[in-house]
């Protein structure tokens, strides 16, 4: 499967470039990037071609992976979509629930196969707990915590993230919040009925239903310092008390490369995946109903 390459940032050069020129049924075809110079220089690293004309690149390839901001990320998949490639979206997958439902009915339409990079749903520990939580069911209650440091003094390259720091850790890691408690939980229900506050910081705490009847809680914040960074979610039910156990896989390379292999299965087979633009969509509705309730994040 070709794969086109677009983004020049820290996510494409720490984890897409290094697993699409590394997985053996894909092949990189090319780099795109908003900055020329940037592209030709990640396109050297990765022995590619960088492309000036991203319409050029997505006719070379069949697939493309996107890392880029969301606002960024929906326009092009769509003309990606409607150019016939695959999609492997980043999340979330934009900042709008009419921008990524433009995402979900352009794949519609064009047929194409999508799978939206939820990083813990395909690093192997926590995927397979998200999975065999799902299928024993019982759960009445969950909580999940994304607690970072990124903004808080940490060392990190996504601190100059200008998307990141105008909408905050509820866009950035409540998607994978919801990625975890969603399958176990079912979807969240009354989304009119959601309540949400601020905390310190980018701090945002929200209470969900879901269609089981379950209710889960939800805090994320990138502005923790690090001695308080912490990533965790916990189920409660009839099986007992299930706590998310922790993810390595040596960085985000291996749970990309999965990503990868999830999509081509999702071609091949014709059956949607789990964490395809359609679910991707659904929790950038449940992001944006949070948000109104919440009020916005106030830009650094």
């Amino acid at each position: 499967m070709r794969f086109g390459l677009l983004g020049t940032g820290p996510w494409a050069r720490m984890t897409h470039g290094p697993a699409l020129a590394e997985h053996p049924g894909a092949e990189l075809a090319g780099v795109w990037g908003r900055r020329p110079e940037a592209a030709g220089e990640l396109a050297r690293e990765l022995g590619t071609r960088a492309y000036d004309d991203v319409g050029a690149l997505l006719a070379d390839c069949d697939a493309v992976a996107v890392a880029l901001p969301p606002d960024v990320q929906a326009p092009l998949a769509v003309r990606a979509a409607e150019a016939g490639c695959h999609l492997l979206l980043d999340k979330p997958v934009a900042s709008t629930p009419e921008g990524a439902r433009a995402v979900a009915e352009a794949a519609e339409r064009a047929g194409v196969a999508s799978v939206v990079f939820f990083t813990l749903r395909f690093a192997s520990l926590t995927g397979d707990w998200v999975t065999e939580r799902a299928a024993e069911g019982g759960w009445v209650t969950g909580r999940a915590d994304w607690l970072s440091p990124i903004f808080g003094g940490a060392d990190s390259p996504f601190a100059a993230s200008p998307w990141r720091r105008e909408r905050g850790a509820l866009w950035d890691v409540g998607p994978h919040a919801l990625s975890v408690l969603m399958p176990p939980l079912g979807d969240v229900v009354d989304l009119d009925t959601i309540r949400a506050a601020r905390g310190p910081g980018d701090m945002v705490h929200f209470v969900l239903r879901h269609e089981s009847g379950a209710s889960s809680t939800v805090t994320v914040s990138h502005t923790v310092p690090p001695a308080a960074a912490e990533v965790t979610a916990v189920l409660r039910g009839s099986s007992g008390v299930a706590t998310l156990p922790n993810w390595s896989d040596g960085g985000p390379v291996r749970p990309f490369l999965r990503a990868v292999d999830a999509l081509r299965a999702a071609v091949e087979t014709g059956e949607p995946d789990a964490c395809d633009v359609r679910f991707g969509a659904r929790v950038t509705e449940i992001l944006a109903a949070v948000e109104a309730v919440a009020g916005p994040t106030e830009a650094e």
